[in-house]
């Protein structure tokens, strides 16, 4: 018997109706998966838009990508390189570096600006600002000093912009040459006794004929209206001293009248000098400072003529010397930036010669190819290394007897710390050693802006020579008596 068999209402609906159905269900199906993959697809275009427009916010953001994606690149050569050779390799040193790197590029500017300033700050706090090396004996001349010239116990605080030797050593020249003008000197021509002449540049404005005389000494090849000697001449006018400069022969405009120069190791024009200084002013103390390789042609004088120096001179002061030539020699010609001012200095001595036609040296590029091509032969020496023996003054402290402060920086392009003799200075009870971290050649810049104030070498200077000089209690002449009571005891055998 056959029986009807109920059919659900949905299987009763014709064919075309249920596939219309169906497609009408995939197709909002589709319409769903294709709105969730465009609003991903946008979100992810969004995000690099973004991104792009912080680094392209960034003054060098294409740069800084530049090297990420070179780090990668190299990263990524290396791993397959150690795969090749030792097998697979672990990346999660290099991926946390790149990780480190990429944080760094995705800081926003100002952010990473202020990271690398605390940083410098912390640098300049820690390593830059310190108090200068003190060397010398335990002694009067220690006492005496530690409690009238403050600076050499206070901090010595660097241009904070400017902390490099060689940037000290081109700025300061470069600023000082800005700001001060030039001297109106008082000039003296005086005849040698071999019928050389110089000219000696006096500055006596606001001072008296009793007032103390300094005698200063320039550089290599320095005069009276060299920057540097300017800020030490109208420092000391400051404080009622008088000033003489001792241009060399042939130096400061003054004509060459003999064939002989002058070099490191010869100091009987500087004796003749100071006699004749000493003829005029009689009565009045007298004190003398050199800079550079004057500092060499004083601090000799005061070792061979240790005696005589004593009679003439109250105190004496060198800067930035180079105590050591053959190290000075060696520093100077280093690659890069030292070896370009030593190619500087090398051009004006070929530039100095050739004006008087003594040599034709124009090919020697560094101080010592001119120093073994000329200034050895000139003056009569073996060789350069002969004259460099007889210049060299780090070995010749024992010999000093008049009161002597000596002014240096530890980064001294033209002299390394090493070459200093601050062993043989702690044992020097004439000779004082004062070391600043910074400083340069003849620079020691300081201050936020160096022009705003007096710097720390003609303030050192001017404070040094007020109180040995002007010595109105009669103390600093207490303690050189003192001195030479000491050095004839330890005299005598």
């Amino acid at each position: 018997m056959n029986s009807l068999v109920k059919v659900p209402p949905r299987i009763t609906q014709p064919f075309s109706t249920v596939t219309c159905h169906i497609c009408k269900t995939l197709q909002q199906n589709n319409t769903r998966k294709s709105l969730f993959f465009n609003h991903f697809k946008n979100y992810y275009h969004i995000t690099n838009l973004n991104h792009s427009k912080v680094l392209r916010s960034r003054c060098t953001g294409n740069k800084f990508s530049n090297y990420y994606n070179s780090i990668r690149r190299f990263y990524d050569f290396s791993s397959y390189m150690k795969m090749k050779m030792l097998g697979p390799v672990e990346k999660s040193d290099g991926n946390m570096v790149l990780n480190i790197y990429q944080y760094v590029l995705d800081l926003p500017r100002w952010h990473f600006m202020a990271m690398l300033f605390s940083g410098y700050l912390f640098y300049y706090f820690v390593e830059v600002v310190k108090r200068p090396i003190l060397a010398v004996k335990d002694g009067p001349l220690k006492q005496f000093l530690i409690k009238n010239v403050p600076e050499i116990e206070m901090k010595f605080w660097p241009t904070f912009w400017c902390v490099e030797s060689r940037a000290q050593t081109v700025f300061a020249s470069i600023l000082r040459a800005s700001v001060l003008s030039n001297i109106d000197y008082r000039r003296e021509l005086f005849t040698m006794k071999d019928g050389g002449e110089v000219a000696l540049d006096w500055l006596e404005t606001n001072c008296t004929s009793d007032s103390p005389i300094i005698v200063i000494l320039p550089g290599l090849t320095g005069e009276s209206q060299a920057e540097y000697i300017k800020c030490l001449v109208m420092s000391a006018n400051r404080v009622g001293i008088r000033t003489v400069v001792f241009n060399q022969r042939g130096l400061g405009g003054v004509a060459l009248k003999t064939p002989r120069m002058y070099c490191a190791a010869k100091c009987e024009d500087l004796c003749e000098v100071l006699d004749h200084v000493r003829a005029l002013n009689p009565h009045v103390k007298m004190g003398a400072t050199g800079i550079s390789m004057g500092g060499l042609i004083l601090g000799n004088y005061l070792a061979k003529h240790a005696d005589e120096a004593e009679k003439i001179l109250t105190s004496a002061k060198i800067i930035s010397a180079p105590w050591n030539v053959f190290k000075g020699c060696d520093s100077i010609q280093k690659p890069y930036l030292n070896n370009m001012l030593g190619r500087h200095l090398a051009d004006s001595l070929c530039r100095t010669v050739d004006q008087y036609e003594i040599l034709k040296i124009l090919q020697s590029k560094t101080i010592k190819e001119f120093d073994s091509h000329f200034t050895a032969k000139h003056f009569g020496f073996k060789d350069v290394d002969h004259y460099y023996t007889e210049a060299t003054m780090h070995d010749k402290l024992h010999s000093i007897k008049v009161p002597l402060l000596c002014l240096s920086a530890a980064d001294d392009p033209f002299q390394p710390l090493d070459a200093l003799p601050l062993q043989d200075a702690e044992t020097s009870s004439h000779v004082c050693f004062i070391v600043t971290a910074r400083g340069g050649h003849i620079a020691f810049l300081e201050g936020w802006w160096p022009t705003s104030r007096e710097q720390y070498m003609s303030r050192l200077f001017s404070q040094f020579f007020s109180v040995t000089l002007n010595d109105k209690d009669h103390e600093f002449e207490k303690i050189s008596e003192q001195l030479k009571q000491d050095v004839k005891l330890y005299s005598i055998p």
